[in-house]
């Protein structure tokens, strides 16, 4: 008999169950096989679709007073990668032909981070819309890209708790990408 005292590190009722063992024939073992292995497969894309179905609604508060909200979605390794090569100017070393990270454009780097996550919805009626855009040129914000909104209306603690909220649900704790950009600054000045 097993017992069941724990369910994600709390203690549960204990739950008795029986297990009997019992010969199968070759042909019932693969089709009890077949069987987890579609619920594998299944596990397995429901894991990739989390990605853009997984939302979480993210409100800029300011002196109590609600200025607008927008939704984001996780991001894949391969996104942050391009925002991170894209915002990262490089150094070439001639004498042994290696590229190098000079120096990364950290601003434009969470603001792309937090445009590339903002569900495709919200970045149309936010970050693309031009109405906007030319509010904020009248304003005297230079803006070309939808990157420079970004920057113009969210606060530097705004964008930070955006970031982490999207570490989360991509599967990385804040500490651990503090410690890997730490660790990137580091290389990037030796």
């Amino acid at each position: 008999m097993a017992k069941l005292t724990s369910v994600n590190g709390k203690p549960e009722e204990n739950i008795e169950e029986e297990v009997r063992e019992e010969t199968f024939s070759a042909e019932e073992t693969k089709n009890q096989l077949r069987v987890k292995e579609d619920d594998f497969i299944a596990g397995m894309l429901s894991a990739a679709a989390y990605k853009s179905e997984e939302v979480s609604q993210i409100d800029i508060v300011r002196g109590g007073k609600l200025f607008f909200s927008f939704r984001i979605h996780a991001l894949g390794e391969e996104e942050a990668n391009k925002s991170r090569k894209k915002h990262t100017k490089y150094v070439r070393n001639k004498q042994i032909g290696v590229k190098f990270a000079e120096e990364t454009d950290n601003a434009k780097f969470r603001s792309s981070l937090i445009y590339h996550a903002t569900v495709e919805e919200d970045r149309d009626k936010l970050w693309d819309n031009k109405q906007v855009w030319n509010g904020l040129i009248s304003q005297g914000h230079q803006i070309v890209t939808a990157l420079d909104v970004i920057e113009a209306v969210l606060l530097g603690g705004e964008k930070d708790r955006i970031i982490d909220e999207i570490n989360k649900m991509s599967g990385f704790n804040s500490e651990n990408i503090e410690e890997v950009e730490n660790n990137l600054e580091d290389v990037t000045k030796n």
